[in-house]
Order: C-alpha cells, then sequence, then structure tokens
C-alpha cells in the first residue's frame, strides 16, 4: 500500500540572521521620516527656557535653514542599524524560541515585558556610540560658533571622540542609556504586542491596527521612559570632564522635577509615528519574504 504523504503545510518563517537585517533596515526607514522630531526633541531637552516645540522648530529652520531639521541623520541611520537591529533581531530570536520550547503557545504579557527588557539592553549597549555622536549632532547647532564641534558625519565624529577623548568615551552615558532602552523595550514591545491583540478584535488587520496599537504603545513609552532620556542626554552632550551626578544634580536644582518630561510632544510624536513605521516596514519586509522566498 503506497504511503500517504503528509499535505499539512509546512508552518514558513524567516531566518534569524534576516530577522536582525529587516528589523535594523524597519528602523532605519522610519528614522528618515522622523529625524526632524529627533532633533527638536534633542534642543528641547538641553534648553533651559519654557519654549514650545514649534517655538524651537522655527528658530531652528530660521538660524540654520530647513536641512539643519536633518543635522544628525548619519548617525541617527547607525544608531538604527546597531540598536534597532540588535533590539529587535534579539526580541524576535527570544519570542520564537519561547514558542518553540512551550509547543507553540506565545509569551504572555509579563514574559513579553521581561523580553522586551532583555533585548533593549543588549541593543542599547551595542548602539550606544552612535547615539553619542547623535546627541552631539543634533545639538551643535544650538552652541555658539566657536563652541560647536563640527563634526561632518557620524563617522568623524566617532574619530574624534576616540581621538580626543579616548574609546570608552563612546559609551559615555551607557548606563542611562541601557536603563532607558530597558524601560522603552518593556514598555514599547510588550505594549504593542497586547495593544495589537486588543484592537485586533475591533480593527482590521493592516496599517490601521498598527497605527492605533503603535500611538497606544508610544504614549505609555513616552511618559515612563522620558526621565531617562532626557538624563541621558545630558550626560551625553555634557563637556568633557564634567561628571554625571553633577550633570543630574544641576538639572533637577535648576530646572526641576517637571523638566524631566521636557519636550514630551516632539518626544511622543517621534516615537508614535517611528513605531508604527518600524513595525509597518518590518511586517512588509517579512511578508516580501514569505511571499517570494
Amino acid at each position: 500500500m503506497a504511503k500517504v504523504q503528509d499535505s499539512t503545510p509546512k508552518e514558513r518563517y524567516v531566518p534569524n540572521g534576516l530577522k536582525f537585517a529587516f528589523g535594523g533596515l524597519a528602523g532605519m526607514a522610519a528614522t528618515c521620516v522622523v529625524q526632524p522630531l529627533d532633533l527638536i526633541k534633542t534642543r528641547m531637552q538641553l534648553s533651559g527656557g519654557g519654549r514650545t516645540s514649534f517655538v524651537v522648530a522655527g528658530e531652528i529652520v530660521a538660524r540654520e535653514g530647513f536641512v539643519a531639521l536633518y543635522a544628525g541623520l548619519s548617525a541617527g541611520l547607525l544608531r538604527q542599524a546597531t540598536y534597532t537591529t540588535t533590539r529587535l533581531g534579539v526580541y524576535n530570536w527570544l519570542f520564537d524560541s519561547y514558542k518553540e520550547r512551550h509547543g507553540g503557545t506565545a509569551p504572555g504579557f509579563g514574559i513579553k515585558t521581561a523580553l522586551g527588557i532583555a533585548a533593549g539592553s543588549i541593543g542599547a549597549f551595542v548602539g550606544t556610540p552612535a547615539e553619542v555622536a547623535l546627541i552631539r549632532m543634533t545639538a551643535d547647532g544650538r552652541l555658539p560658533a566657536e563652541q560647536r564641534r563640527n563634526y561632518k558625519n557620524v563617522v568623524d565624529a566617532l574619530l574624534r571622540i576616540v581621538r580626543e577623548e579616548g574609546v570608552l568615551k563612546l559609551w559615555r552615558g551607557a548606563t542611562p542609556t541601557v536603563s532607558r532602552a530597558m524601560v522603552v523595550n518593556a514598555a514599547q514591545l510588550s505594549t504593542y504586542s497586547q495593544a495589537r491583540e486588543i484592537f485586533a478584535k475591533r480593527v482590521p488587520d493592516g496599517i490601521t491596527l498598527h497605527f492605533c496599537a503603535s500611538m497606544v504603545s508610544g504614549l505609555i513609552t513616552t511618559i515612563a521612559s522620558m526621565p531617562v532620556d532626557i538624563i541621558k542626554t545630558r550626560i551625553q552632550n555634557a563637556a568633557k570632564g564634567e561628571s554625571q551626578l553633577v550633570v543630574v544634580t544641576s538639572l533637577l536644582r535648576n530646572e526641576g522635577v517637571l523638566s524631566l518630561w521636557k519636550g514630551f510632544l516632539p518626544y511622543y510624536a517621534r516615537l508614535g509615528p517611528h513605531t508604527v513605521l518600524t513595525f509597518i516596514f518590518l511586517e512588509q519586509f517579512n511578508a516580501a519574504y514569505l511571499k517570494y522566498y
């Protein structure tokens, strides 16, 4: 009697290496869209005044030109190529590994949060040098001409930091950077997955679903992560020799606790769409791979 072949279709999957690559490419594509918001957020976090994001944006365009809104783009792309590649790749790998070990059962909210923390901390450490370069390049235009660092691009920034300050300065502010990433990813990756499951019952699958889940995720992530983010920004932009403790105490003493949420609007306006675009691009890359390969 002839042996009957199993007609059950095999589950298709994206190889681990491509999960990392697609994560980085998705983040880089999203950064090209939201880079001006990142620059405005950084300028507001470094400013001692109470100016709105619209005023800051207007001043940048008036003094430095429209192209200045994309200052530091090369550093932003390198940050995504290192940080986002690592964090999304590690998260997806850990997520799939959990499902394999538990008979295809997806992890619950608590496990998702733990996976996000692990992925975020690893990605942040890898991406800290690009983060330092990004903060300095986006902040440069607010300084007097004689005090500007005038980095030509991210490669020039990294080489000059090593040459002028030492290789360890590439990881300046690594502790708050990793702490921020742990908070961001614990909130972002877990709440995105959870919000998507909730909205899926009411919203059809597609860009609308991704948008709703991402904006909810972005709001929660913004509230939770901004204090760590502004401390990280101040430390990474600090002058040579200025200790991290001095930077933090000076911030709280001179500007108050509420300054920890300075730049909330551009931060959220950047994080929400960036999350939307990143996941949309990521899912499109995955879908294209499964369709054609």
